[in-house]
């Protein structure tokens, strides 16, 4: 459905009488300079979300986009054409218009709704951390202590078990620590435990472990070279708002710091839309806002282009509202102060066009129509044009179960993420050291404060201790896994210390 070799079209304006629509495309050249889709529900954005990323796939570009209510999934089907979709791509111009749906893969945290989505502790690091378990700052300050541990007594962490018993470890060793890296309290150990709990009891744990998920696998085309739309089913994940936002959050800087630079390519390598995009502000201490600014910003010489979909100008902030070059502005009310600041916000942000008042049109746009506005010759935004969205080729509405289950038996990546790996990491390295210590305990011989590679070990009565026996490596079956993780976790025997990305995961 690209309607030119260097552009996609989202839909068309229409012109004074007798005259021919004037189509509005996006230039792929400019596609990686962010945009931003808003409008209030129900004034079509889920549609224009659809548009975007099956145009974009048509182009060969990989998209990420998260389903929060389910009906993005239709767009691995085609649509039922209709006297009204038809009449429609009439009207913007929309030649061969045929039902076809994209090529997709399915992902679910959750592992329920596609392939699982993990990755390890370590890899999301001590500062996205502290954003997902609502840490304070003294709490984060220990949580970074803990990876300091980590790193220096070589202890792998991979999954929320690994987490724990390393706190376990660090609140054993509060007096020591305290001397060297400032007060360690128990009771502060004993906070941020708890906040794991309640992050397993909303079922966050299976998003932590291996096989973790590879980045390339986000980025991969069909063999007649269009590009996969990889779907993140978050219904239920939207019930923890605050895991939602961070898991995307923290996949956005995985990008950042595994993809090289290519400066200002004639395409996209990766679009990545950020739906309910509030969610990732709300609340967000300024050092993180600081932080997704920087990463919006050097992002796109990576090649990627990040969307941000939400119902508000006002919901994004000035300094990253300010990155995003391609702007697409559904229906606004405007009934309440806060309302009519937001439409004034939206008015401001487009280039003016004498045509007509950018505010006022705001406010009286029809569904499926948007102010639309995106980058020109030189990167400068085009005058802003009131614009009919072209309709979907693929289905607007949810697929029935058989037809997931068919999307992912058929998906390229069945079987890599499936079944879960348990290796040998910093539990099964804390609790041998703890059953050490209770044999030399009961042998007569004092406990040890430190091993021959550095690691202390607990006293008996530590918690380490009274955790079920370590389970078995699995470390030779999943050599691939192993290789995987240990170029991500450097032991301190090697000498070598953990360098860590701007958002806290491991550099690279």
């Amino acid at each position: 459905m690209v309607a030119e070799a260097d552009g996609i079209l989202i839909g068309a304006s229409r012109g004074p009488d007798g005259e021919a629509p004037r189509p509005a495309f996006l230039q792929l050249k400019f596609a990686n300079r962010h945009g931003l889709v808003t409008g209030a529900t129900g004034t079509g954005k889920t549609v224009t979300l659809q548009v975007l990323a099956q145009a974009f796939s048509d182009a060969g570009v990989p998209v990420f986009a998260s389903d929060v209510k389910g009906d993005l999934a239709g767009i691995a089907a085609a649509g039922t054409l209709n006297d009204r979709l038809r009449q429609r791509a009439a009207e913007v111009g929309l030649v061969g218009y045929e039902a076809e749906p994209a090529p997709t893969i399915f992902w679910d945290v959750f592992g329920e709704m596609g392939h699982p989505v993990r990755t390890t502790v370590s890899e999301m690091g001590p500062l996205l951390l502290a954003r997902l378990l609502g840490l304070n700052e003294t709490q984060e300050g220990i949580l970074n202590i803990a990876f300091r541990i980590a790193d220096e007594d070589g202890l792998l962490l991979l999954d929320l078990k690994d987490l724990q018993a390393l706190l376990a470890h660090v609140a054993d060793r509060a007096g020591e620590l305290t001397k060297l890296y400032g007060n360690v309290s128990k009771a502060s150990v004993g906070a941020i435990q708890r906040q794991l709990l309640v992050l397993e009891n909303q079922g966050g744990a299976p998003f932590f472990g291996e096989p973790a998920l590879g980045i390339e696998d986000l980025m991969r085309t069909t063999r007649d070279g269009r590009g996969y739309v990889n779907v993140l089913a978050a219904e239920r994940l939207m019930q923890a708002p605050r895991v939602y936002a961070t898991f995307l959050l923290w996949l956005l800087s995985e990008l950042f710091e595994d993809l090289p630079e290519v400066g200002d390519p004639d395409r996209p390598r990766l679009v990545f839309f950020f739906d309910e995009a509030h969610l990732l502000f709300d609340d967000a201490p300024k050092v993180l806002v600081d932080k997704v600014e920087q990463v919006v910003k050097l992002v796109r010489s990576k090649g990627v282009g990040v969307y941000f979909v939400t119902q508000n100008p006002l919901d994004v902030p000035e300094s990253v509202l300010a990155q995003l070059g391609n702007r697409i502005q559904h229906a606004l009310r405007a009934y309440t102060p806060r309302e009519v600041r937001a439409v004034k916000v939206a008015a401001e942000t487009f280039r003016p066009n004498p045509e007509f008042d950018t505010y006022e049109t705001i406010t009286q746009l029809g569904v499926g129509e948007a102010l639309v506005s995106t980058l020109g010759d030189k990167g400068v935004p085009s005058v802003v044009e009131r614009t009919l969205i072209r309709p979907p080729a693929s289905r607007m509405g949810p697929l029935n179960a058989a037809e997931r289950r068919g999307a992912i038996a058929a998906s390229p990546l069945l079987g890599q993420y499936d079944k879960t790996v348990d290796r040998d990491s910093a539990y099964e390295m804390l609790a041998r050291a703890a059953a050490k210590a209770a044999d030399e305990a009961a042998a007569g011989s004092p406990p040890a404060r430190r091993t021959d590679t550095g690691l202390r070990l607990p006293v008996p009565g530590d918690r380490a201790q009274q955790r079920p026996a370590p389970r078995a490596s699995r470390r030779e079956s999943v050599a691939e896994a192993a290789v995987k993780s240990a170029a991500r976790s450097v032991a301190s025997s090697l000498g070598r210390a953990i360098v860590r990305g701007i958002l806290g995961s491991l550099k690279r």
